[in-house]
């Protein structure tokens, strides 16, 4: 899709169908900017210097719904003009004499007038086509005359009708053009009336390359600055032009005339006749920004015309409208509201800004209606940016619509999953916003339910609310024995319920476990030391911790005390921990006979201070068992004296 304006309080956008290829379809949207209406297929369609796309589509400024564009068809280029923002489309009419006075032989459809639409990516160069909201009905283009646009034998061509009729200018389309804004006047070099007498002006003695000309549009300036080089080698030349003199006087009342806008002939544009003053050709006068150019606006009796085809309808060659052949005539054009819809089975809707009244207003204009009262069906749940996952802390806006169903009876209840509900009516067709922050992390089923007398229909959705982890720790036994399950524990800070995934590496295993609860049974079956790897993905961080476990076939344990002063230098850090494990086991070697290589020993986190001692065997099991037994209990008197 490609937006042409949004002007007018209406979208105008160039959508390339499924069966186009270098071309695109115009569209035109009712006034919400929701229902869209093809108004002209098989658009013409280039490519900028930067890669982006030029359509060939041009509004007329200063005459409301004049539009012109390019159309593709049988691989020749033709162009068209509308006078009723796109209702009907007809070519444009030739000149009937060239810039020599001899007659033109050129006739429609066969042979017509074509121009080029582009619009400069330039600021200093001029466009290919001008008009002006201050010189209503004059266009300024470069073109050709024949059965296709060519870019060969291109010309300049002036209309001051809004496009009925046209002029060829006997200039090249190299000269720079530009327009005279407050004044209604073309100005190429220096010629002035619209085009229709011509002077040479010459303003520089030596050659010029001209680069771009600057002018401030919209204001009384009349002077236009060019710029360019004497040689490809030279520095760059301004010269300043004011056309100032040009005008001896102001304009009176007598220095003018009146200009009817008209359709080939039909006045009624647009829904009224319109009455522009304009001056009269060869008055040399200048216009203050008070001047009005619109005398008059009658409104005309409607006719088939001021009405453009609904949504799902196109306009067929007799002019009226029929259903697309992808339309379902069975559906209602719009969905209720209010217990009252707009219900148009003629297919029409009036153009917007048209001004048209009575005539066949009353008959194809759409009626308010009562609608039958149905179940709500068609609700719809999401959130404002299609996303199911959020920061926790953060806003979370989500967009409720109901497609069927009246929504004046019908009442809509919201459950966020987290204890908090909310329930309104008056449901927009639309979309309502409703926004939630979620205090915890977790997975929360969010559900929306609409309701009425006649039934209801619902809706949810699952919404991840996650946290970035700080700190992991994997709280493990430090010794286990071989061929028994032993459990496994990873924990989080803050706690994410749900909402991580945790990944586990035993030895030197190349496959994860992948989990989604921090706790796992494992049974260890190589002896000796077996590491342990586990990683969580939380919020887009992803930790991991390590331990050692030593596996063996057989060991003994015993829970250690300490005094409770040492509760007091107790800072609760694995690092303390560690610490002080290490002096244990050495006091307890040296206090027992142990050998250190054989003593393990855990201190728990917590006050108060408590730990294990693990004592793994020696190579000759039997010889273990009973040198354990004899000191044990040595160990068990001797062991809170180590502090």
């Amino acid at each position: 899709m490609h937006i042409v304006s949004t002007d007018e309080g209406q979208v105008l956008a160039a959508v390339q169908e499924w069966n186009e290829n270098d071309t695109y379809s115009l569209y035109i949207s009712d006034t919400p900017g929701v229902y869209f209406t093809r108004s002209l297929p098989n658009l013409r369609t280039s490519r900028g210097l930067a890669g982006n796309l030029i359509v060939d589509v041009y509004k007329v400024a200063g005459v409301s719904g004049l539009i012109i564009a390019n159309k593709k068809e049988d691989a020749q280029m033709t162009t068209y003009i509308t006078y009723n923002k796109g209702q009907t489309w007809s070519l444009l009419q030739p000149p009937t004499k060239d810039t020599t006075g001899h007659d033109i032989n050129c006739n429609l459809p066969s042979c017509s007038l074509h121009l080029h639409l582009q619009m400069s990516e330039n600021p200093y160069t001029p466009d290919t086509i001008s008009t002006k909201h201050s010189a209503p009905g004059i266009i300024v283009a470069t073109g050709n005359i024949g059965p296709e646009l060519s870019f060969s034998n291109t010309g300049m061509f002036i209309s001051s009708d809004a496009g009925n009729t046209w002029r060829q200018v006997n200039h090249s389309p190299a000269h720079i053009l530009s327009m005279l804004s407050m004044d209604c006047s073309v100005v190429l070099k220096d010629y002035l009336d619209e085009g229709r007498q011509w002077d040479k002006l010459s303003f520089s003695s030596t050659p010029l390359f001209v680069d771009g000309v600057l002018m401030t549009p919209e204001t009384e300036n009349r002077i236009i600055t060019f710029f360019g080089h004497f040689s490809y080698h030279s520095d760059w030349q301004l010269i300043k032009i004011d056309y100032s003199s040009l005008f001896g006087r102001k304009c009176t009342d007598g220095d003018f005339q009146t200009w009817h806008l008209h359709n080939k002939g039909e006045v009624c544009v647009m829904g009224e006749r319109q009455v522009y003053m304009k001056r009269k050709p060869g008055t040399r006068c200048t216009l203050g920004r008070e001047y009005s150019r619109v005398v008059s606006a009658e409104p005309c009796i409607c006719t088939l015309y001021d009405f453009e085809c609904d949504y799902g309808f196109e306009r067929q060659a007799s002019g009226k409208c029929a259903p697309a052949f992808w339309y379902n005539v069975n559906l209602p054009a719009h969905t209720c509201s209010h217990g009252q819809h707009y219900r148009n089975s003629t297919g029409y809707r009036k153009v917007l800004l048209n001004n048209c009244r009575e005539g066949l207003k009353d008959t194809l204009s759409p009626r308010m209606q009562q609608c039958k009262p149905i179940a709500p069906s068609g609700l719809q749940l999401s959130t404002i940016n299609s996303q199911l996952t959020a920061v926790l802390g953060t806003n979370i806006t989500f967009r409720v619509a109901l497609q069927n169903g009246d929504s004046l009876s019908t009442s809509l209840h919201v459950d966020f999953g987290d204890g908090i509900s909310v329930s309104y009516s008056n449901i927009s067709r639309l979309g309502d916003s409703i926004t939630h922050m979620y205090r915890v992390a977790g997975i929360f089923r969010v559900t929306a339910r609409a309701q009425n007398s006649h039934g209801s229909d619902s809706s949810s959705l699952y919404l991840h609310i996650t946290s970035p982890v700080e700190r992991i720790f994997l709280s493990a036994p430090v010794v286990v024995i071989r061929g028994k399950e032993a459990n496994l524990t990873a924990v989080l800070w803050p706690s994410q319920p749900r909402t991580a995934t945790f990944y586990w590496w035993f030895n030197n295993s190349t496959e994860p476990l992948i989990t989604l609860e921090g706790s796992v049974s494992h049974t260890f079956t190589q002896e000796g030391p077996n590491s342990v790897t586990v990683q969580v993905s939380a919020g887009g961080t992803v930790l991991q911790d390590v331990k050692i476990i030593t596996v063996k076939d057989f060991f003994r344990s015993l829970l250690l005390s300490f005094s409770p002063n040492l509760d007091e230098h107790n800072p609760s850090v694995a690092e303390w921990r560690q610490d002080v494990g290490r002096v244990v086991r050495a006091t307890l070697s040296q206090v027992c006979g142990f050998p250190e290589d054989q003593l393990l020993v855990s201190v728990f986190p917590g006050s108060p201070t408590a730990a294990e001692l693990f004592i793994l065997p020696e190579t000759n099991q039997s010889a273990f068992r009973s040198h354990t037994e004899e000191q044990l209990d040595k160990a068990r008197t001797t062991h809170t004296r180590a502090y």
